[in-house]
């Protein structure tokens, strides 16, 4: 079993090795981002006018979700910030409302075997390399990056529970299966965000950056399904009203799927193409915000710092 201190430790050699990432192929996509504030520069030759270009505005809106996403993995494993890392802290300044983030005092998860500790670890450094990676390339594209807006890592959870049948003291930070289920609530969101994405995104060099993340992140969600799958009926139960809360939330229509589906394992949850399927704009802040109105509140009590959110 991993002590905090010594999680800490191996978090940072990984995130360490992994610091590359913060400029690793960099270039390429800022030069994709030279279109920014309108057309790209063959279509200004050309004469032609396309769709606007809104690729800042799209990695903008994923790096609030990647906020959302590090600051949960990295406090569980670190219990710190994910601006409080040392030497590989990452700035959250930005522009539009910054704000703080509220959870228990002490939030770091006793794993209870080095494998989950060591999964938790992994998913931790990916997602501070993302909120990086994130940045810089949008300050090389010289567009600004979005500051960390309010997250509530705390209240958000009880008041997920609740709506979706689970009690009104829940607490992700508390074991490991509490640890997998609070992940459980966002990670499938992640991976349906980018996929939705995808059709936005002007750039060849944006969509691959966007398409690297988008496999890394539907890497995380089927370890973490995976991983309550095998924890037994009634983590599947409690898995499935998640799910369930998740697609009242986002629309009419029934996407969302447990982890059960006629009866097997549903490790990927896909259509009968094998597709995973897309989330909009407003489908993915429904579900953060707790909301169907699409008004502020839950994970991020004080709305996103997004161009795109009406």
């Amino acid at each position: 079993m991993n002590t905090p201190s010594s999680l800490e430790a191996a978090f940072a050699a990984r995130t360490s090795r992994r610091s590359v990432l913060k400029t690793l192929g960099l270039s390429a996509v800022s030069l994709g981002l030279f279109g920014i504030a309108g057309v790209n520069t063959a279509e200004a030759r050309t004469g032609t006018t396309k769709r606007k270009n809104i690729d800042a505005d799209i990695l903008n809106f994923a790096l609030n979700l990647e906020y959302l996403e590090a600051e949960y993995y990295v406090r569980a494993v670190t219990g710190r910030g994910i601006d409080d890392q040392g030497a590989d802290s990452v700035e959250v300044t930005g522009t539009g409302n910054a704000g703080g983030v509220t959870i228990k005092a002490n939030p770091t998860v006793d794993f209870g075997s080095q494998e989950l500790a060591d999964y938790a670890e992994e998913i931790a450094s990916d997602e501070l390399a993302h909120v990086a990676f994130l940045r810089a390339a949008l300050q090389q594209a010289g567009a600004q990056p979005v500051a960390r807006p309010q997250i509530d890592l705390l209240n958000s959870f009880n008041a997920a529970a609740v709506a979706a049948g689970l009690g009104d003291s829940f607490d992700p930070f508390a074991d490991p299966t509490s640890f997998l289920l609070g992940a459980f609530v966002f990670e499938d969101v992640g991976v349906t965000a980018y996929k939705g994405a995808a059709a936005l995104i002007t750039n060849r060099d944006v969509l691959t950056a966007a398409a690297g993340i988008l496999g890394t992140e539907a890497y995380h969600a089927a370890t973490i399904r995976t991983l309550l799958y095998q924890y037994g009926d009634e983590t599947r139960d409690a898995a499935q009203k998640i799910s369930d809360l998740r697609d009242s939330a986002d629309g009419r229509r029934d996407r969302d799927q447990g982890l059960e589906l006629d009866g097997h394992a549903n490790i990927v949850p896909t259509n009968a193409k094998g597709l995973v399927f897309s989330r909009g704009v407003r489908a993915v802040t429904n579900i953060v915000y707790l909301s169907a109105t699409g008004q502020p509140g839950g994970f991020f009590p004080n709305g996103l710092n997004s161009a795109l959110v009406e």
